[in-house]
């Protein structure tokens, strides 16, 4: 029996951005709450044929969510702990999962057990919560004792995970949020460096605290196989394909994205797969063909993976990172200017979505290539002895295909426009328009 997570199509929210939240977070500033315009958003999620939500940072937080001040805390920029309880009710009964990060690399420096090191120094029992703590010599920011940081920003200081009250610390604060919130998954921050016994730890301690907990770790670079895995975690971000989706459409290049499918294929399916983020800039800005987008996310949907789409991207909205600032990629956007922002990019994507909650071989189906050349690309997902074939053409210009059947059939139905193509010879014959695919569903088997 499949899990919610296999069965997961995924919508992200960076909810400090798309509510307008302030950049900063005094201690003592005032409690806005901001969750009724997140709750506008459930019936557009549900519109759009996503069952899951992937929403952070959430913990209180000095700045933009990954310096975390207080675990147990919702960000006081949101709401407040119970508006977070009604959105997560809110959800589960549209149907939609909720995952939340999991920011446990680092903390703020407003910390409690940070603040306890500046003020008792060596006397702290906090003293080896942090790595790499030592009193001969200073911290950049004037603190009078040393300290490892994430990628040398001071104002995260890196949690020790080898250190059991950290963990035990950690451990609790998840149950918290399972237990108050009733969360279905953890989304960690940083994965890729965080301790492997810690994550190994985790997830035979969330096995116990709540039945199909998913863990999904960001990954930018390596052997994706080493995190996913059954003694660790569940999933990982495919930075791997996300950068083929987008540069193989530009470079006229199918072949990038066909070797990392084949590369990755022993993990592909469990995978989580995105175009953009709120780390990266929005697919909109990165194609050099907007008519692309449309080609890009019949990949996204119909590769093996687990597919997510990032709040306003559906809208075709650009966004691009600056050396300074990541704002434009996390803009404020209200749910009652979807009308102003609609576009035929958004009916594809619910299409899509619906496509794939409805065939149970885009979700586990093995992976067979078909045809491929640079600029057009056809493979299908098989499971038993029924099969779906997605064709993509990378051209500005129409493309003719011969693509063949690798199931037996009689026809094909294009399930985005219910066309009907006839099966010649073990062969389907089809023109897909530049930038544009086609989804096609195997009958008479």
């Amino acid at each position: 029996m499949s899990t919610w997570y296999e069965k997961g199509t995924f919508y992200h929210i960076y909810p400090l951005g798309l509510t307008g939240a302030p950049k900063q977070n005094p201690a003592d500033g005032p409690v806005v709450r901001r969750f009724e315009e997140l709750n506008r958003w459930i019936p557009h999620i549900c519109g759009i044929y996503c069952n899951a939500v992937y929403i952070g940072p959430l913990f209180e937080s000095g700045s933009h969510g990954y310096d975390t001040r207080d675990y147990r805390l919702v960000d006081r920029r949101l709401g407040t702990n119970e508006d977070f309880r009604q959105f997560v009710s809110l959800c589960h009964e549209a149907g939609i999962r909720v995952v939340v990060d999991g920011v446990f690399n680092h903390t703020g420096r407003d910390f409690f057990a940070f603040r306890d090191i500046q003020e008792h120094g060596e006397a702290s029992p906090y003293r080896d919560w942090y790595r790499g703590v030592g009193f001969s010599w200073g911290s950049p920011l004037g603190d009078r004792f040393c300290y490892e940081a994430w990628q040398g920003h001071f104002e995260l200081p890196c949690l020790n995970l080898q250190n059991p009250q950290v963990r035990e610390y950690l451990f609790g604060v998840i149950r918290f949020w399972i237990d108050e919130f009733d969360i279905d998954g953890i989304r960690l921050d940083c994965a890729n460096v965080l301790d492997f016994g810690f994550m190994k730890e985790l997830r035979r301690r969330t096995e116990e605290m709540k039945q199909d907990f998913w863990l999904m770790g960001e990954v930018i670079h390596g052997e994706y196989a080493r995190w996913v895995n059954p003694e660790m975690l569940h999933s990982v971000t495919n930075y791997e394909l996300h950068k083929g989706l987008y540069s193989g459409h530009n470079d006229h290049n199918y072949f990038e994205i066909a070797h990392t499918i084949r590369r990755l294929l022993p993990v592909a399916n469990q995978l989580y797969t995105f175009v953009d983020n709120h780390d990266e800039d929005r697919l909109a800005s990165k194609l050099r063909n907007r008519e692309h987008l449309y080609s890009v996310y019949t990949l996204l949907y119909t590769l093996p993976g687990i597919p997510s789409v990032y709040y306003g991207s559906e809208w075709a909205l650009p966004g691009q990172r600056t050396r300074d600032s990541d704002e434009a990629l996390r803009p404020c956007l209200s749910i009652a200017d979807q009308e102003r922002y609609a576009c035929g990019l958004t009916a594809y994507i619910a299409a899509l979505g619906r496509i794939r909650r409805e065939h149970e071989e885009l979700r586990t189906g093995r992976y067979q290539e078909l045809t491929l050349t640079t600029r057009q690309y056809s493979f299908a997902r098989i499971g038993g002895r029924s099969a779906i074939i997605t064709a993509v053409n990378n051209d500005e210009n129409p493309a003719s295909m011969q693509i063949p059947v690798p199931v037996y059939g009689t026809e094909a139905v294009n399930l985005t426009d219910g066309a009907v193509i006839p099966i010649r010879d073990g062969r389907i014959y089809i023109t897909i328009a530049g930038g544009r695919g086609a989804v096609l569903k195997i009958k008479g088997v």
